[in-house]
């Protein structure tokens, strides 16, 4: 690789998970603290860092493709961009990237991104280098201060996952269950909201397995740092995703009864609604104990938006199996949720198990799944037209006078009206479609 020119510019392409897209923001508020700036659209930039996901099949294989595009684009463009592998395909398959793809100057993993200027600087030496270390919490003390935030911001309280399914790779790419320090998520979270936040989600693999001690050095879980953060003055909301059934103490239910600014919204993965199923996932609740686990929080808090994650076509499931997850959707009535079919993914114990379903089983499955599904959230829509509720502004939509944002129970709603983007604005739900509400602004409804 010959030396290059420092980039000016700069475009952070984040997949999957939320986790990511935090990484991928943070990424960029590291460049820019370096002075590079985002490259206007249509351009080309000097800089591209794919943020990549490893999750679903293929993944590997999408980010050869984007490389490939990429390279192409700078050709067109008369320059070539420096190219850097993030993420957690770059943890789990940086030497194999490096070794296909040599338009790539730089692979660096989800532990170690702090380190990419230092990485972009040998780049431009002309030395392709990797990065995939896994030191504990380093990197965030490294990160620059957040300076700037929308309405709705996340902020990374835990990394990692314990939980060993098998069907999963996070424990390999992300490592071992780590909670941040209680101190460091306060003064994180106050910042933000200087910074222009009204809503904050905690994120984290697990993140109901966050814990640390508190001020006066008390053991306090993540309904204590929850309880903390609704002290945070101008921080109006408060959510948090991904959990795990085994994490979810009484004090988190109790939590959703108690604290007004902890939005009425659980996403809480079960994946599926047989018990031989799951044992094999190495999921370690049942059906029913997630159905009472459910019925718990909906007894601290009626009105709350169930959300959920499932697999369908897990190696082995049989067709009376699969029908006992749509019975369990059929008995939750989620509000949303998220289904994907069965994706081997290299190294986890469940891709070399017998019985893998076939593709168009999968898909068949899929699609039944994902009716019921639509089906139920429709309804969760339909239940919740006629109310008022505060929805926070986050982005203008595409007609004059429109604008964009969500309900309490995280809905898309739309509506008219003298607003700006970061205001919670009061809004009657006058008219509920499958994907999202139509508003009208309290003020301006007929008495």
């Amino acid at each position: 690789m010959k030396p290059t020119t420092a980039p000016r510019t700069y475009r952070v392409k984040s997949f999957g998970c939320q986790m990511n897209v935090y990484d991928g923001e943070r990424m960029a508020e590291m460049l820019g603290e370096r002075g590079i700036t985002p490259a206007p659209e249509g351009e080309e930039a000097d800089l591209v860092v794919l943020n990549t996901c490893h999750i679903r099949e293929r993944a590997a294989e999408k980010v050869y493709s984007d490389i490939g595009r990429l390279v192409k684009a700078g050709a067109k463009a008369g320059k070539t961009p420096l190219i850097a592998v993030a993420g957690c395909v770059a943890q789990a398959e940086g030497d194999e990237i490096m070794a296909r793809a040599p338009a790539v100057s730089m692979v660096v993993g989800p532990q170690a991104y702090h380190r990419l200027p230092d990485m972009i600087d040998r780049a431009v030496q002309g030395e392709r280098n990797t990065d995939t270390d896994m030191p504990a919490i380093a990197k965030f003390a490294a990160l620059p201060e957040r300076r700037k935030s929308a309405p709705a911001a996340f902020l990374t309280v835990q990394e990692g996952c314990d939980k060993f399914c098998t069907y999963c790779v996070v424990p390999y790419t992300r490592g071992a269950e780590i909670s941040r320090p209680y101190a460091d998520l306060t003064l994180e979270a106050r910042k933000l909201v200087d910074a222009g936040a009204r809503e904050i989600t905690l994120l984290g693999q697990n993140v109901s397995a966050w814990s640390g001690e508190d001020e006066r050095g008390h053991a306090v879980g993540l309904a204590g740092l929850i309880r903390a953060l609704a002290e945070v003055d101008g921080l109006a909301r408060i959510r948090y995703t991904t959990s795990h059934p085994a994490d979810m103490d009484d004090a988190l239910i109790a939590a959703h009864g108690e604290i007004d600014k902890l939005m009425p919204y659980l996403h809480l993965p079960v994946q599926s609604g047989s018990d031989r199923v799951l044992k094999a996932m190495n999921r370690s609740h049942t059906a029913d104990s997630y159905l009472r686990l459910l019925e718990r929080f909906r007894a601290a808090r009626p009105d709350l938006a169930l959300s959920g994650d499932f697999i369908v076509g897990f190696p082995g499931e049989t067709e009376a199996e699969f029908a006992e997850t749509l019975a369990l959707v059929d008995a939750v009535g989620y509000a949303q949720a998220y289904s994907f079919k069965y994706s081997p993914r290299p190294g986890t114990p469940a891709a070399t198990m017998a019985d893998q379903v076939a593709m168009e089983v999968m898909d068949e499955r899929l699609q039944r799944l994902q009716a019921a599904i639509n089906r139920d959230q429709h309804a969760f829509n339909r239940a919740t037209q006629g109310r008022d509720c505060e929805v926070l502004v986050e982005r203008k939509g595409k007609l004059a006078g429109q604008w964009l944002g969500k309900s309490p129970w995280l809905q898309s709603v739309w509506f008219e009206g003298d607003c700006a983007i970061g205001d919670l604005v009061e809004v009657h739900l006058a008219e509920a479609g499958p994907n999202s509400l139509r508003g009208v602004i309290r003020e301006n409804v007929a008495a």
